[in-house]
């Protein structure tokens, strides 16, 4: 018996399809890099989650390699800095904002979102890394979530420095 969970798997299913075949099945090579998108900021979620309009559809966007403290997560409190982190956030990608999602190895998580590396601002290569930002400043954790893993070393020494200088989080919850 197919069961109706079953099917609420399949747009998930595709869309994965869809990216590996885009990206050649999660193989990155120098020739071949992860898919990237362009797109407007519809809203901001919270400190590490925004939605974006890519022009045919709008997707729920997830940070990859980072976390910031709760702010909206149904039954849990707002974590200490979660609001400040969302704050910044906002301040960085106001709605409007034209933004370069660039996709790793999973392009989705399990709850559907579309997991991203997020750019802002300029053109490539001399845009705002908005994942890096919110590390460096202290709004954000790094979360490791292999195979998402890219700039997981990148992540790690910003992580180290805003604990050491005691930015952000670091000097207020920990």
């Amino acid at each position: 018996m197919i069961t109706t969970r079953r099917y609420a798997l399949w747009p998930l299913i595709a869309s994965i399809l869809v990216v590996a075949a885009i990206t050649g099945c999660g193989e990155a090579t120098s020739d071949q890099p992860y898919a990237q998108l362009s797109g407007t900021v519809e809203r901001v979620v919270d400190g590490d989650t925004i939605v974006v309009n890519l022009g045919d559809h709008i997707e729920r966007v997830r940070y990859i390699g980072i976390d910031t403290p709760e702010t909206v997560k149904p039954n849990a409190p707002v974590g200490c800095f979660g609001p400040q982190a969302s704050h910044a956030n906002k301040q960085l990608l106001p709605a409007g904002s034209k933004v370069r999602l660039v996709l790793d190895a999973e392009p989705r998580d399990r709850y559907g979102r579309l997991l991203a590396y997020v750019y802002a601002g300029g053109t490539a290569g001399k845009e705002l890394f908005i994942n890096a930002d919110l590390v460096r400043r202290g709004y954000a954790d790094t979360l490791r979530f292999p195979p998402n893993t890219s700039h997981a070393a990148q992540f790690a020494q910003l992580r180290r420095a805003a604990s050491h200088d005691r930015l952000g989080l670091w000097q207020y919850c920990r």
